[in-house]
């Protein structure tokens, strides 16, 4: 094997930065979700209409422009970490997500047809393993 420095390789391959942070546990990428929501918490959100009444496999496909989950798929990190898509089933599945906690993030029975990210977000936190607990020490410490 002939080593080469990341710029020879430049020249006869594409190097991308991103594939040595792409293996993320389920937690991280959930936590890099929340984040990027509250990056904008203002941001407005479209909500998918009905998740919980759909087909399942109608389900899977469903999508809406500028949700939460298009939200995910603009990143660069979560893409080259494995998110093909900004559909309900990609979602539920790249997040390893149950159809209840994505419907409690992404359905607008919840909310009506548009949310604020910061809403999002603190929905996609509950979904991290002992958040409870987490939001609860947030509490204590800022107040």
């Amino acid at each position: 094997m002939k080593h080469q420095t990341l710029h020879e390789l430049r020249t006869i391959a594409d190097v991308n930065p991103l594939a040595q942070s792409a293996i993320m546990t389920r937690t991280q990428r959930i936590e890099r979700w929340a984040e990027l929501l509250e990056r904008q918490p203002a941001r407005c959100l479209g909500a998918l209409i009905g998740t919980e009444h759909l087909h399942p496999k109608v389900r899977a496909e469903t999508r809406t422009a500028g949700s939460a989950i298009t939200v995910a798929f603009e990143d660069p990190l979560l893409r080259a970490s494995g998110l093909q898509g900004d559909s309900y089933g990609e979602a539920k599945r790249f997040f390893k997500l149950s159809d209840g906690q994505l419907h409690d993030i992404v359905c607008s029975c919840h909310i009506g047809a548009t949310m604020q990210a910061s809403w999002a977000a603190a929905r996609v936190r509950k979904t991290i393993p002992g958040s409870r607990l987490i939001a609860w020490l947030r509490n204590v410490l800022v107040h």
